[in-house]
């Protein structure tokens, strides 16, 4: 094994990204990323549409809501740490997200028994709502 240090190779903080990889880190980042796709499925709505997304801060959790002038459903983001609780609108549990660092030095999200990027997590929970109206 050499002692010489690799040229060209940036050295990786692996303490920075597993310090990173926590539950309330990215359920953080998951409520940021939310909130974007609420703002896109928003500017999709049809002229006149009677209906808005809108996302709602409950302390430990947020919700996705949908509202009409008669109607309301949210899906629901809760931290419990170790985990991060889905609940659909009567407050069940749909699924949970755990947060695990690989040995490849990612931060990666599980999600019914599945490795997931981001984007996947948030669609399984929110598509039905954002896309199947009332």
């Amino acid at each position: 094994m050499s002692e010489r240090p690799e040229v060209g190779k940036a050295k990786f903080d692996w303490i920075a990204q597993r310090a990173g990889c926590t539950v309330p880190r990215v359920f953080i980042t998951l409520r940021a990323e939310v909130e974007e796709d609420v703002k896109s499925r928003n500017a999709l709505r049809p002229e006149g549409a009677t209906y808005e997304f809108s996302v709602v801060d409950k302390g430990n959790s947020f919700a996705v809501a949908l509202q009409t002038a008669d109607f309301y459903r949210e899906v629901s983001f809760v931290l419990e740490d170790p985990v991060i609780l889905v609940l659909d609108p009567s407050g069940n549990q749909l699924f949970d997200i755990s947060v695990t660092f690989t040995s490849m030095g990612k931060c990666t999200l599980k999600a019914k028994e599945e490795a997931c990027e981001p984007w996947q997590v948030r669609r399984m929970a929110l598509e039905d709502l954002l896309f199947r109206l009332v």
